[in-house]
């Protein structure tokens, strides 16, 4: 009676053992598969950006419009952070970001001062 005990427990744990691989195998191939959709998703958007310029865009309501700031507002702010924070490098690249995604930005003068200076900080490191 006792070996039968002993064995239902060694069952029961390799049985549990099993069951955890498994689920952590599947897991792991799903985050691969989840890379590389985003990867390819991401390299084809990139590529049909290079390819074919943007087709005029009808006129945006007002909330896309006010959504539109406030997302540049986002990226000057992470910006003038970075700076402040020592890392011209990255300041200047959310810049650049903020140049290529809105290049008539409410925020172009402060964002081409702001490079300026970090671009000086990045000469003297």
């Amino acid at each position: 009676m006792f070996w039968l005990a002993i064995g239902a427990i060694v069952l029961a744990a390799g049985g549990v053992v099993w069951f955890s691989v498994k689920r952590w195998s599947e897991r792991q191939a799903a985050e691969e598969d989840r890379l590389a959709a985003f990867l390819v998703a991401t390299a084809g958007k990139a590529k049909a950006a290079e390819s074919s310029p943007a087709p005029a865009a009808p006129a945006a309501p007002a909330s896309a419009q006010a959504n539109g700031l406030a997302l540049q507002k986002l990226l000057y702010e992470a910006a003038h952070k970075a700076g402040e924070a020592g890392e011209p490098a990255l300041a200047i690249q959310l810049y650049a970001r903020l140049f290529a995604r809105y290049p008539a930005s409410a925020f172009a003068g402060q964002a081409r001062a702001a490079i300026e200076a970090e671009r000086k900080k990045l000469a003297k490191a």
